[in-house]
């Protein structure tokens, strides 16, 4: 009879959790057909979508079974109703909850079953322990080690919401590639892209050169117009939008470019457009060395950035990694030296993106 590799997910946040967590490995372990070979430590974590509810404990297990996926998703119900279960909202509390994450290296899509599990790349209760316990997998669709997919999400878990504006932001360095890949993404994507107003920045040439007194005007430019671009009351839920920036980085610049008087004045505008911009849902970072930039600033040749040096670029770099070292708004991928030309990796991307984002009614998109 052929065995399988298989991951489950369990969780509680009603009753005894620990208790119940561990009752349901034992009844695991009763079924003929299944043996729990290896399961992590139990964790803490609050709830997804900062619900209301009691905090939940989480553990994975590793089983192999004889089972069929859908004889084993019949079982684990048989399982959550004898542990007593109940029917509910899809948010709401439960005393035990067990999911199939991973079955083999399948990709199943049926009514009741999808493999992997569609959002276990968005949970750190998921993908912490999954790495512990198998450091070497790969997760089948996304084509990506867990332990890759861990280290997007920084510590924290989140959820796909289709309610709210599907922003994806390319962030990185001056010369980074942000503004060719936003506008590869757009092509694949079929979707809007928003792209930084530097060319009708009037004060910004200036600046570049060495007039410092302009530079508090240049920065309210930019804030300005990412208000514009931004703004929550104007983000369409659902819809999938590219930015070539991400609006975070206004504060890096202007940390480098303003007088201690300047930057004063500027944060307190700055905290008021940062509450009403849309935040994004996926960041994709182009991580490129400063001087792999300053190369491509000087091939490209746009005179006002002909007076970049690379001390200005190492400290824009200094500011992105502060910020997503501390980054908990949304997934965050690392790209280093990522050409759209080379074969596959755009289209990887593209479907890395797909899975990272809930565009409902995307023309020429999917569905979540």
């Amino acid at each position: 009879m052929q065995q399988h590799l298989a991951y489950l997910g369990l969780g509680s946040n009603l009753g005894e959790r620990e208790k119940l967590i561990e009752n349901a490995l034992g009844m695991l372990r009763q079924i003929s057909e299944v043996k729990v070979t290896r399961t992590s430590e139990p964790v803490e974590t609050s709830p997804l979508a900062n619900m209301a509810q009691p905090k939940y404990i989480n553990a994975v297990a590793e089983i192999i079974t004889a089972l069929s996926p859908q004889e084993l998703l019949a079982k684990l119900a048989e399982l959550e109703t004898h542990l007593g279960r109940a029917e509910h909202d899809k948010w709401a509390s439960r005393r035990i909850d067990i999911d199939l994450l991973l079955f083999d290296e399948r990709i199943i899509q049926s009514d009741r079953l999808i493999v992997p599990h569609p959002q276990m790349h968005l949970r750190s209760f998921v993908l912490k322990p999954l790495s512990k316990l198998r450091p070497d997998l790969v997760h089948p669709a996304l084509n990506e080690p867990v332990v890759e997919l861990a280290g997007r999400l920084n510590g924290c878990d989140f959820a796909l919401d289709a309610s709210a504006a599907q922003i994806v932001s390319i962030a990185g360095n001056i010369g980074a590639g942000k503004t060719t890949l936003a506008k590869e993404l757009g092509r694949a994507l079929d979707c809007k892209v928003l792209f930084e107003p530097y060319d009708t920045n009037p004060f910004m040439p200036a600046v570049y050169e060495g007039k410092k007194e302009l530079a508090l005007d240049s920065q309210l430019y930019f804030l300005t117009s990412r208000l514009e671009q931004l703004n929550k009351e104007n983000a369409e839920p659902g819809r999938l939008i590219v930015a070539d920036y991400v609006f975070e980085k206004e504060r890096i610049y202007a940390s480098q470019l303003l007088t201690e008087e300047q930057l004063q004045v500027y944060d307190k505008l700055y905290r008021c457009v940062a509450a009403i911009v849309a935040p994004p849902v996926l960041v994709i970072f182009l991580d490129e060395p400063a001087a792999t930039c300053l190369r491509r600033i000087h091939k490209r040749a746009r005179p006002y950035e002909q007076h970049i040096n690379s001390d200005f670029l190492d400290a824009l770099a200094g500011g992105y990694e502060r910020l997503f070292a501390g980054w908990e708004k949304c997934p965050v991928i690392h790209l280093a030296g990522f050409n759209a030309d080379e074969k596959g990796k755009l289209d990887h991307l593209v479907n890395q993106i797909r899975h990272y984002t809930a565009c409902c009614e995307q023309p020429g998109g999917w569905a979540v």
